[in-house]
């Protein structure tokens, strides 16, 4: 009989990366110290982190001595735009479309992963590296590459150990990390050490690529618009919703995926289902009850379906409605963009288990009358019948 762990073999395309790669050593002994499960088969897992822990630190060091000055110095001119959503809503593909806008920077698989050091070692590693890749990502068909756009969430974990996707080691206790949504239960030195970090981070790609605007996606920022705005009052905001059930079913992928591909222990998927219902309604409460809070003009609302049907009407809404300059040059690099997008083939998520289905619809019902998403149910809860 097959296991999570058996099914992973047949799955797994991740290779040797893993998000807690970018650790330094008092990081990596402070997250142990919280003694997330362990089981003996993921020891591999835990020596490479603790060896690159040990390169990181060195590194970081170096940056700091050449580098430190030059980052304090740094200033954020521009106002980010932020990439907000619930996870598998359709983040990821429109933050690869609008990476295509030469006036922004965003930052990549290596600096998130290796973010104390990439001013230092980036253009050197990831030439001699590049070939240690997987093409895809482990949990979708999109492409994959050190130079790739990738979500600033995965470098606040292992920089500050504040951040909800300390889920990957702690798999069936959301205690460890539920205060790190949306930061306001935390201490005001844990949440200006947070903000610090991400201003730092900012200044860093600033540095490297100065004069321009930068571009940041992360689902779980969609819980901190307060402390973003406090950060930055000025900051645009891009919102992507996608069918529900589509985004229950893929989420349940995701989790699963990241879990065997990023745990200490060996998954058993406890409670997942939970968990993914409730986190989907929290977002979507905290989003609804916070987004009042963006000034008027720097928020634009999108869905995935309309995305997908035509980026570039899509794009060129969010750029009006913004009011942001550059459509026209983004609109001709984009070609070869939605050229590959064509070729990408989505997994196929169809929802079967009926039951479930009245569960997603009773839990996430606000969801999908907000955004008109059809329920697929008769009103008195049962299974729609289907027109042939």
């Amino acid at each position: 009989m097959s296991t999570p762990e058996t099914k992973k073999k047949k799955s797994s395309f991740q290779a040797p990366l893993c998000v807690w790669l970018g650790l330094s050593v008092r990081n990596f002994f402070k997250l142990f110290a919280m003694r997330p499960p362990f089981h003996w088969s993921k020891t591999h897992r835990v020596i490479l982190a603790f060896a690159h822990s040990i390169v990181n630190s060195i590194f970081n060091t170096i940056e700091s001595v050449f580098y430190g000055r030059k980052i304090a110095k740094t200033v954020v001119d521009e106002e980010p735009l932020f990439i907000i959503g619930h996870w598998r809503s359709g983040t990821t593909l429109l933050h690869n479309l609008i990476s295509k806008d030469e006036s922004y920077t965003y930052c990549n698989l290596y600096q998130v992963l290796f973010h104390g050091h990439f001013l230092t070692t980036e253009s050197f590693v990831t030439k001699a590296t590049a070939w240690l890749l997987p093409k895809t990502r482990p949990m979708d068909n999109m492409s994959l590459g050190w130079q790739h756009p990738q979500e600033d969430e995965m470098f606040l974990v292992q920089k500050t150990l504040i951040s909800p996707y300390l889920m990957l080691a702690f798999q069936e206790d959301t205690s460890i990390y539920d205060d790190h949504f949306e930061l306001t239960n935390l201490s005001e030195e844990k949440r200006a050490f947070w903000k610090q970090s991400l201003m730092t981070f900012l200044k860093k790609l600033t540095l490297k690529n100065p004069g321009k605007k930068i571009l940041l996606k992360s689902p779980t920022h969609t819980f901190r618009i307060p402390v973003l705005l406090e950060m930055f009052p000025n900051a645009k905001f891009v919102f992507i919703s996608r069918e529900p059930y589509t985004v229950y079913k893929s989420g349940i992928h995701l989790r699963k995926t990241l879990f065997l591909e990023n745990g200490f222990c060996k998954s058993t998927f406890k409670g997942l289902e939970d968990m993914t219902l409730n986190l989907y309604r929290r977002l979507f409460d905290v989003y609804e009850r916070d987004r009042h809070l963006i000034p008027e003009g720097n928020l634009h609302e999108l869905s995935f379906e309309d995305l997908e049907v035509d980026p570039v009407e899509e794009l060129r809404k969010v750029y009006e409605n913004l009011n942001l300059p550059g459509f026209d040059k983004l609109e001709q690099n984009l070609k070869a963009e939605l050229a590959d997008h064509h070729e990408f083939r989505k997994n196929k998520y169809e929802m079967e288990d009926e039951e479930m289905k009245r569960r997603i619809y009773e839990k996430w019902k606000p969801a999908f009358e907000r955004f008109g998403y059809p329920s697929d149910l008769d009103l008195d809860g049962k299974p729609a019948r289907q027109v042939v």
